[in-house]
């Protein structure tokens, strides 16, 4: 489940202390209101295929929840604006199928207005972008930017548009259905295939896919732009949810295919098609073969597939070439489950691939022929994933300070020892994009109180490039506080937990109040030294009078093997013991903390772990507030919930039944507040109304806020306002004297 991680800092300090002067008040007004308190942040940012400019979407000086695209000239040069919605639509407003808004859903896109985009051909001279169900290409022309709509038939919206590397072509799906089309004047799309729409579609991520293997798109293009990689998915076996899209004046019925844990799953199809004719060859897979994670073609025009069996227990690279049947070109097993990864880079010295076999995940070289495997790096933590190679060298992200930093390291592709690039420091988080000949690369370097900044710097010697961006608002760093780190111990007794603590400021008198917050599940983490978006929020509470600690528990990201595998067959079990054991040592640690006015807020698998928190007659919390969460795992979808509980067995498997909430409701003895959208595809709406019924007939009190329309997200400045609103009435009634 790639859970909301909104609302959870995922960043922390710059160790440097500020200037000891009076704290400006803030308000939760401020908080939600535009511009942001971080600045109108780039997001989608890319280097041109021929390193001329740097491309990324911006928020309207208008409306920071609406997208424009923006580019800047790699060489310093002012960034400017290339189109917004607002110049194409006429005032139009903008239209998005329910499919379409689920894409953006799974992606975590909340905004409105250009949401996506692409460099089209290897000239930059050209971006393609989908809007309003129509496809636009904008062209960089001597006289400034021009946008044109392509002339294509109205009708169902036009998907995933994506041009053939060339440029001289597209595709995009329409109606289930994949389409190209020439880029020539007069010319008209050519269908490739005919049995799209219903249950059945060509050329896009299904749900389980998108949102939890993170493959956000179902065909790529060949090198040489004459076939596509398509994918077939026929949803006609998944069950079929109705969603109540409550809003405040009307009830939408909506149907969705969702696989619930045990039940069946999507069957996925994969076929390389010719993009003249559309004829097309299946990529035959095995029985076992039960997710495709990741495809794609190699150079000398092999497609190949990534394709896990249903336990995920076993990832497979499998290439496809013509006259010859599939074979196996590696294979990676984990008797828990195998993580999917995106490192897979075709190098002269092999493929470049990344594996846990080790303990803790690591860079290797795959030999395409014979499938042996040399080992490439030695990092002392985890590395986070490959950024580029050539040739000479390779350049990636490894974790740091047991995965609180994340640095960016070169190092040759024949071996040796890795060095961090230039810039390297404490306390930091780095992550970077390449150029296309890995000689350059988009470096976003983050810290606590200091938004993201992007810069183009070479690999190796010579001059970085700051490209601009937004200043963020004088106040943030005058209510920014570094935090007190903490020794906190895992309820094992010797694991090394991390831990962030901030203070109340201003004067408060007695013990302090604290509000804890944690996510507690698989494949994130929370505190570590990027920029965390919450900041205003925990400054806000620390103005208030609360003490705020964020905590990651065993189970959770960034750390090796041994730590990351401990939801094994158990959620409700490992992270709760560690969140209470945390709870329990921090009065020690942080003088003036009230140990009996603890509360805790989540969100997603954090609500989950909030609702769970106070479900349990041993509970250190005071209060708790628990936002979309899930509350029976039979109702999440298979692939998340089954990496990590197996098979539900009609929900009586042991790992289901002790994380089942409804049945728990007797325990509750302290006030909890339960909050979640009526349109939330990811953890359905039902989550909570089991766990609301089920509260009821045991006669427990407890406070309910629902956001009619709302998704996962519980997205847009009122709707989040009144949010914090609510948390914030439901402490102070809970946690202050």
């Amino acid at each position: 489940m790639k859970m909301l991680l909104t609302l959870l800092v995922s960043a922390c300090a710059t160790g440097a202390a500020l200037a000891q002067t009076p704290t400006p008040p803030l308000t939760l007004e401020r908080i939600t209101a535009d511009p942001p308190l971080a600045g109108r942040l780039p997001r989608q940012a890319e280097v041109s295929p021929g390193g001329r400019w740097v491309s990324f979407l911006r928020p309207s000086q208008a409306d920071s929840e609406v997208l424009e695209l923006w580019a800047q000239p790699a060489d310093g040069g002012e960034p400017r604006k290339l189109v917004g919605a607002a110049d194409l639509l006429g005032g139009a407003e903008q239209k998005l199928s329910e499919a379409e808004k689920m894409a953006l859903e799974r992606q975590r896109i909340s905004q409105r207005g250009i949401t996506g985009y692409q460099w089209c051909g290897s000239d930059d001279s050209a971006l393609l972008f989908p809007l309003s169900g129509d496809l636009y290409i904008v062209r960089l022309t001597s006289a400034g930017p021009r946008a044109e709509k392509l002339p294509l038939a109205a009708g169902a919206p036009k998907q995933d548009p994506r041009c053939a590397p060339d440029g001289r072509s597209l595709a995009y799906v329409q109606g289930g259905n994949l389409f190209t089309l020439p880029l020539t004047a007069g010319a008209q799309p050519r269908q490739l295939t005919q049995d799209g729409g219903n249950t059945v579609g060509w050329g896009l991520a299904e749900f389980i896919a998108a949102e939890e293997l993170s493959r956000q798109r179902g065909y790529w293009w060949s090198k040489d732009g004459r076939q596509l990689l398509a994918l077939r998915v026929d949803e006609s076996g998944v069950a079929v949810k109705t969603r109540a899209q409550i809003f405040a004046d009307r009830t939408d019925m909506t149907q969705q295919r969702y696989p619930a844990a045990g039940a069946a799953n999507a069957s996925v199809t994969a076929f390389a098609i010719d993009a003249a004719t559309g004829e097309r060859r299946e990529l035959p897979l095995p029985a076992g073969a039960h997710y495709v994670a990741r495809a794609g073609w190699f150079a000398d025009g092999t497609p190949w597939l990534q394709w896990f069996t249903r336990d995920q227990t076993r990832l497979t690279l499998t290439e496809f070439k013509v006259g010859a049947g599939p074979r196996d070109i590696t294979t990676e097993t984990d008797p828990a489950w195998v993580e999917v990864h995106d490192d897979l880079v075709e190098t002269p010295r092999g493929l470049l691939w990344s594996s846990e076999a080790s303990g803790r995940r690591q860079l290797l070289l795959v030999n395409r022929a014979s499938g042996t495997r040399t080992p490439l790096t030695q990092s002392a933590e985890p590395v986070a994933h490959a950024v580029c190679a050539n040739a000479q060298q390779l350049v990636f992200a490894a974790y740091a300070d047991l995965g609180k930093s994340q640095e960016l390291f070169v190092m040759p592709l024949a071996g040796g020892k890795a060095q961090p690039l230039a810039g390297a420091a404490a306390r930091q988080w780095r992550d970077a994009k390449a150029d296309v000949g890995c000689g350059r690369l988009l470096v976003t370097r983050s810290a606590w109180g200091e938004p993201p900044q992007f810069e183009l710097q070479p690999v190796g010697a010579g001059r970085a490039i700051a490209l601009a961006g937004d200043a963020p608002d004088p106040l943030l760093r005058r209510i920014t506080t570094p935090p007190q780190v903490l020794a906190i111990t895992a309820a094992d007794g010797s694991t090394p937990l991390n831990a962030f603590f901030f203070a109340a400021t201003g004067r408060h008198d007695g013990p302090r109040p604290v509000i804890v917050m944690a996510y507690g599940g698989p494949g994130a983490s929370t505190v570590n030294w990027g920029w965390g978006r919450d900041l205003p929020l925990i400054a806000y509470w620390q103005q208030r009078g609360y003490g705020v600690l964020t905590l990651d528990t065993r189970g959770m990201a960034h750390r090796d093997r041994a730590f990351t595998r401990a939801h094994s067959r158990a959620f409700g079990k490992t992270e709760v013991a560690d969140l209470f054991a945390a709870v329990r040592q921090l009065p020690a640690q942080v003088p003036g903390v009230d140990p009996a006015r603890i509360g805790f807020f989540g969100w997603s698998y954090g609500g989950f772990l909030g609702a769970r928190a106070v479900l349990d007659a041993d509970s250190p919390f005071a209060a708790s507030v628990a936002v979309a969460p899930v509350t029976d795992w039979t109702l999440y979808d298979t692939a998340y919930t089954e990496r990590y509980l197996g098979m539900p067995d009609g929900g009586k498997a042991a790992p289901y039944a002790s994380a089942d909430l409804p049945s728990r409701a007797a325990l509750l003895a302290k006030p909890l507040l339960l909050v979640h959208g009526t349109a939330d595809d990811n953890v359905l709406f039902e989550h909570t109304l089991r766990l609301v019924e089920a509260l009821q007939n045991a006669g427990k009190t407890f406070d309910l806020q629902i956001y009619p329309g709302k998704a996962h997200g519980i997205a847009g400045r009122a709707a989040r306002l009144h949010l914090y609103r609510t948390m914030d009435a439901f402490f102070e009634r809970h946690l202050k004297p």
